[in-house]
């Protein structure tokens, strides 16, 4: 999911499979969704950055703010959201034309996250929620430590969740912890699952995996193999494999509405 003019191109070479590979999980769902607010105060949603349509409500009159042709060609057919080819840097809409927004795993790539997020601001009254990561709580993971550590260096400049919510003229952080069996395969879904990154399929539906030099990527994979292989991995990591969900650094920040 992402909103950068500069990152269309790029998700229309690796956002292929996102339909399949990032189905939403419902307790994400449900977290992201009680943030906003009663559908009969807050009917009408924008979901920025909203590449194949994941988390956005049912219940709701959606707009979809998404710049690549791939990732708007795996909406569902029967979506009801209309989809707006834009930048969140620039969104073409009035102010206060929305009742509610999400960004969802997407302020990481905008080139200007202020700006972006200023805009978001501007034209919705009510809540904001904004699905992003800690950069400090993601570079732990055994995931980028032991095996694809490039991966910092693609993110370095992601704001804060704090500097996210100063944006947004205040608001609060929350954690979102990963579930042991999370549905939705984003990078660090499959922290209890190691094997699952062996799979191309699993990885091209990852940006930060996508977007590695292909090097970096097959140096990775073969040590986890063999991690795998041996038992390192499991014995590394023992502690994790009772555990029934994990902080992996995900976090809801929420602005509260302005209206």
């Amino acid at each position: 999911m992402v909103t950068s003019g500069s990152e269309g191109p790029l998700y229309d070479a690796i956002g292929v499979g996102y339909s399949t590979r990032r189905a939403p999980d419902p307790r994400v769902t449900a977290q992201i969704h009680w943030h906003l607010g009663d559908p009969a105060d807050r009917p009408h949603v924008l979901n920025v950055g909203a590449g194949a349509g994941s988390y956005e409500p049912a219940d709701r009159r959606v707009t979809a703010v998404e710049p690549s042709p791939t990732m708007v060609s795996q909406r569902p057919a029967a979506a009801s959201a209309e989809v707006v080819r834009a930048v969140g840097g620039a969104l073409p809409f009035p102010d206060a034309t929305f009742d509610a927004a999400t960004a969802l795993l997407t302020v990481h790539h905008w080139p200007d996250a202020a700006a972006g997020l200023a805009e978001v601001r501007r034209v919705t009254t009510g809540p904001v929620v904004v699905f992003t990561f800690d950069h400090g709580v993601h570079a732990r993971q055994w995931l980028v430590a032991d095996y694809f550590p490039g991966v910092l260096e693609l993110d370095r400049d992601v704001p804060s969740p704090q500097a996210i919510a100063h944006a947004l003229g205040g608001g609060t952080v929350e954690l979102l912890a990963v579930p042991h069996d999370c549905v939705d395969g984003f990078m660090h879904a499959w922290w209890q699952r190691p094997e699952a990154y062996l799979d191309a399929g699993v990885r091209a539906a990852i940006s930060g995996l996508a977007r590695l030099p292909g090097d970096d990527v097959a140096a990775g994979v073969e040590r986890l193999r063999a991690d795998l292989a041996d038992g390192t991995w499991a014995a590394r990591h023992a502690d994790l494999l009772d555990r029934t969900e994990l902080d992996a650094g995900y976090r809801l920040v929420v602005s509260p509405g302005v209206d």
